[in-house]
């Protein structure tokens, strides 16, 4: 067999491959591409360029651009619409649970996202594939593509059955909670100033790192939280800062009126 002919057929069998893969995502997506060309973008990330053998492709990064402004106009409407006697507060900590890293790559796992990635042997290696900063974004790239190929009522239509109707559930589970976001508000109320996060130590390899964080108060320790990233590990500080809060704050007003010269 000639080299070409090698080449060809060996082109062939991976298109194949391909479309076979893209048309199984799209049964789980609930939407058929038009171009296929913008879902296999929408997959692409950034790491796999670099590999020797891939030659140049584009990345998903300006989907997932896209994207996040699309899921964040789809659920700012939606929660304007079903919420009506919700603040702009509330509308925006509702937004920011629904539309999280947290919640987004829950949402890429129950569809598997990550077995369809093209990522580099070294990302791979490392667990990039369920990643949840990759999973998340490659989700948003999708959201993209999406819109780019059939305009925003199928993007809507996804976004709709695959984050919005669950609203209620992810919006209440303990998971997806803000904690870093309600300990800044209520410290500010109290006069506290700005939460202090400290990286306190950080164990393993880069595929299986441990954070171990601790968050302050006018020097104050006030919670401490580990995790597998730094954001995990400040979540988990927050939460344990938020049943301290209120004793730290009294402990700084004794020691205020013991000393008048130190302001809170």
């Amino acid at each position: 067999m000639s080299l070409h002919l090698s080449v060809l057929l060996r082109k062939i069998f991976t298109g194949k491959k391909i479309s076979k893969t893209h048309r199984e995502l799209e049964r789980k997506l609930g939407y058929r591409f038009r171009d296929r060309k913008l879902l296999g973008r929408a997959l692409t990330h950034r790491s796999y360029p670099n590999s020797p053998s891939n030659g140049e492709l584009w990345t998903n990064e300006r989907l997932e651009f896209l994207g996040d402004s699309v899921l964040g106009m789809v659920t700012s409407r939606f929660l304007f619409d079903n919420f009506p006697e919700k603040s702009e507060g509330d509308l925006t900590k509702l937004k920011s649970t629904l539309v999280s890293e947290a919640n987004l790559s829950q949402i890429a796992r129950s569809i598997t996202l990550g077995k369809y990635l093209y990522i580099s042997e070294e990302e791979e290696k490392s667990g990039g594939r369920d990643r949840s900063s990759i999973i998340s974004d490659a989700y948003e790239a999708v959201v993209g593509a999406v819109f780019l190929d059939g305009g925003l009522a199928p993007a809507g239509k996804m976004i709709q059955k695959q984050i919005l109707e669950r609203c209620l559930e992810i919006t209440t589970d303990r998971m997806f909670h803000n904690y870093k976001g309600e300990l800044l508000e209520y410290m500010q109320a109290l006069g506290l100033g700005l939460p202090q996060y400290e990286v306190l130590e950080e164990l393993g390899p880069d595929h299986q790192k441990r954070f171990t964080i601790a968050v302050s108060a006018k020097g104050k320790k006030m919670g401490e939280g580990m995790g597998k990233n730094k954001k995990g590990a400040e979540q988990k500080a927050a939460q344990m800062a938020l049943d301290n809060v209120n004793r730290i704050f009294q402990e700084l007003c004794r020691e205020s009126q013991e000393s008048p010269s130190t302001e809170l």
